[in-house]
């Protein structure tokens, strides 16, 4: 069995865009991939431009060698572009060589150790009023676990003004009360997506009682390991780190020095399931579970409820289509077979392969328009993180 074609497909669904990437095989098989550097498809394909000049031709039952012949085979290795390329082409290969020997994904990764997989809703909102709602929804359906996605600058005369210390003040106030409606058995937690600094992190949880919250997603960027660790130092609310890291290298000091409690790795951007199950040993040797992020579509569900099935060290999956609201990211017009959440769960498949379908004659059809994230500015003009 030879790789015969590496073909990709830039697709908008919902909101946003996806990069799809199919590897097919001499004897007919072919594995779906997806990368996770969304808005920045074209230059991951660029990359697997390059890339194809040595895939094609080669045996794809030899997953591990082709990753590492992909990261080595530049003198600048490494890198998020270049990491996502990697990601969805072994993504791919491990759907072609599951589907050759007639077993599910997660029976290359070791074998399956759970029968489902627990979620977290993603709730996303712009004022309180549907911060409540669409809360009281996911506690009614029986999710256990919220992660707040605050984009109250949404609905602001200026839609793309955000100041720090603004938010803060605001956030700790519904945050405050949500806690009383929801009670203290739901775990509560807040994406600041990068948006603060260590001070103004450390402000924004000193506004809140104890046991507000249960986990803080990246509120700081990531570049600097030494920030955290300070920022690790001056409170004591749970960090979940991890979903732009590209290698084991770049997570590694977040791990070892247990800065962080969750690992946020995202298949697709990490550098697909070759670097993930990687990833998750070296969490588990620091009792740190994993808390996959899970933005992109039905692929990169699919790989990482392969994962989770196979590793022990697993909180829950982030999902961001639920009983409160709908992204469209898994559009059943491109994906007719994809992974169907049960409740607040996905069942681990027993299908061979990924247990995904991609509908490539419509993403032919269908032109693609790149897509830009929101550009926040600041009172002074400033730009600051989206």
């Amino acid at each position: 069995m030879k790789i015969k074609s590496i073909k990709c497909y830039p697709i908008n669904v919902g909101h946003g865009s996806q990069l799809i990437v199919k590897v097919e095989a001499d004897n007919g098989l072919y594995g779906l991939g997806a990368s996770g550097l969304s808005t920045r498809e074209y230059a991951v394909m660029g990359v697997i431009e390059h890339f194809k000049k040595f895939l094609i031709g080669k045996d794809p039952l030899r997953i591990e060698a082709l990753w590492q012949e992909m990261y080595r085979s530049q003198y600048f290795e490494g890198g998020r572009v270049i990491s996502a390329a990697i990601s969805s082409i072994d993504i791919a290969l491990y759907d072609i060589v599951a589907k050759y020997l007639d077993v599910p994904v997660y029976q290359l990764l070791g074998g399956r150790q759970r029968d489902h997989v627990e979620c977290f809703a993603s709730l996303r909102f712009s004022d309180w009023d549907e911060l409540e709602s669409k809360a009281r929804i996911l506690v009614d359906h029986g999710w256990k676990v919220l992660r707040l996605a605050p984009a109250v600058y949404e609905s602001s005369d200026d839609p793309g003004r955000f100041e720090p210390r603004e938010s803060i003040d605001l956030m700790a106030k519904y945050l405050v009360k949500l806690r009383q409606i929801i009670g203290k058995e739901i775990v509560l937690g807040i994406d600041y997506h990068h948006r603060l600094s260590v001070p103004e992190t450390v402000s924004f949880i000193k506004k809140m009682p104890v046991g507000t919250l249960d986990f803080i997603e990246e509120p700081i960027r990531d570049e600097s390991p030494e920030s955290y660790q300070a920022l690790r130092k001056m409170i004591d609310v749970p960090f979940a780190i991890g979903e732009e890291m590209s290698s084991k290298w770049h997570i590694q000091p977040y791990i070892q020095k247990n800065i962080t409690q969750f690992v946020r790795l995202d298949v697709c951007n990490i550098g697909g399931l070759t670097e993930a199950k990687k990833v998750a040993s070296l969490a588990e040797m620091h009792y740190i579970d994993l808390m996959p992020h899970n933005p992109l579509g039905p692929i990169c569900t699919a790989a990482t409820i392969h994962l989770a099935a196979a590793c022990t060290n697993v909180f829950c999956l982030e999902e961001i289509n639920t009983h409160a609201e709908q992204s469209g990211t898994n559009d059943a017009r491109f994906y007719p077979v994809q992974p169907v959440l049960e409740g607040n769960r996905y069942i681990v498949p027993e299908s061979p392969g990924l247990g995904v379908e991609f509908n490539e004659a419509l993403a032919m059809s269908t032109e693609f328009e790149p897509i830009e994230v929101p550009r926040l500015h600041r009172n002074d003009g400033s730009y600051t993180n989206w």
